[in-house]
């Protein structure tokens, strides 16, 4: 029986993943960035200018959404380690998408390199 690891081991040879270093020029020339973790995960902190779309709605949002129906796209996703943004990188290829970066490491990746963070703004009570 296959487990969770010999999934994302079989991903993860299958796509191309970037530092966290390459990411950053790989983001500015990409057309969109997707984090694929789970919408509490993308509300504590997530990388400027990234577009939350769970995994378990990628196939979805993907379809459904017009400006990221096009298979010329190029995009750059991650998940808190890298697991997750393997799998929905092989998603994103058998759905045609040709170009598809996933950051290894994910989140904790970028966190460890010491890359930009946005969080939510928290309300001022002035």
């Amino acid at each position: 029986m296959k487990t969770a690891h010999d999934f994302v081991t079989a991903a993860k040879a299958r796509i191309q993943e970037i530092s966290p270093d390459e990411a950053e020029q790989a983001i500015r020339d990409a057309d969109v960035l997707l984090d694929v973790r789970e919408t509490d995960e993308y509300t504590a902190g997530h990388i400027p200018g990234a577009i939350h779309v769970s995994r378990g709605l990628l196939e979805f949002k993907m379809s459904s959404t017009p400006e990221l129906t096009s298979r010329d796209l190029r995009i750059v996703l991650y998940c808190k380690t890298g697991g997750r943004a393997a799998l929905a990188a092989c998603t994103l290829h058998d759905m045609g998408y040709l170009q598809i970066a996933s950051i290894a490491g994910g989140f904790d990746g970028w966190l460890a390199a010491g890359k930009p963070v946005a969080k939510p703004a928290l309300p001022s009570f002035d």
